[in-house]
């Protein structure tokens, strides 16, 4: 495992778009998995930038995403095929067939699990798996408990997901109660994995997750078991360590 410190969220941005940008560089075919949330935001708009100088070409990169909410079509403005168009599809060269996300209107849990995981088989191994880290350690949508041996499945958002996620919704009802996810032995499978983490409100978890031991109760622990693990965090979020 390698964590490289960085000065605040800008230079984390900076730090692990550099990873990303090397995997393409090296791999112009590769398959990336990526994450949503408020993380890796930066991270994609500093793609966005060496795109437009010409530094970087998606032509040929396939992308499978982490999760999707059941129940929201990809126009959804709170969807996250719709985050991952606003923030990456929509400002660079990728071919939107080579874009993949669970399928959020698939109202069969099991076809739409089974389905994704074909995909990802069929596309072979993921090269760079980028991924954030929740408050109580879940990463993707596998919250604590999870069995480390699941493949993609259709989850309960707990309580304190749900939450955390209304600040996207009009109000708390608003917000779906079910999702898609790759579970961790997908995650695992991945050839390399980048996990970015920002602010003094993640020091603890990365603590626990990195420096404690390996349980369910705290899914991102499991990495630790990974052979290419990176941590891009800035100060705070590494402020314990």
């Amino acid at each position: 495992m390698k964590i490289i410190r960085a000065k605040d969220y800008k230079d984390m941005s900076r730090k692990a778009a550099n990873i990303v940008s090397a995997q393409i560089i090296m791999k112009p075919n590769c398959v990336l998995g990526l994450a949503t949330g408020s993380t890796p935001i930066g991270t994609y708009a500093q793609l966005v930038e060496w795109y437009n100088k010409g530094d970087l070409d998606f032509s040929e990169v396939t992308t499978v995403n982490l999760d999707e909410y059941k129940g929201l079509s990809r126009d959804n403005e709170q969807s996250y095929y719709y985050f991952m168009k606003e923030n990456l599809f929509s400002k660079v060269n990728i071919n939107p067939e080579r874009t993949f996300l669970p399928d959020g209107m698939e109202t069969d849990s099991d076809k739409a699990c089974s389905d994704y995981n074909r995909l990802i088989a069929n596309l072979g191994e993921v090269d760079l798996q980028v991924l954030g880290i929740g408050h109580n350690g879940h990463i993707g949508f596998n919250e604590p408990g999870t069995s480390f041996e699941a493949e993609t499945h259709c989850v309960d958002l707990t309580e304190s997901t749900m939450k955390a996620n209304q600040r996207f919704f009009e109000s708390i009802d608003d917000v779906p109660r079910q999702a898609y996810t790759m579970g961790i032995k997908t995650i695992m499978q991945a050839k390399k994995i980048l996990l970015l983490a920002s602010g003094e409100d993640k020091a603890q978890i990365i603590k626990e997750a990195f420096f404690g031991p390996i349980t369910p109760q705290v899914q991102a622990s499991v990495l630790q078991l990974h052979n290419d693990v990176t941590i891009v965090a800035d100060e705070a979020a590494l402020s314990l360590i």
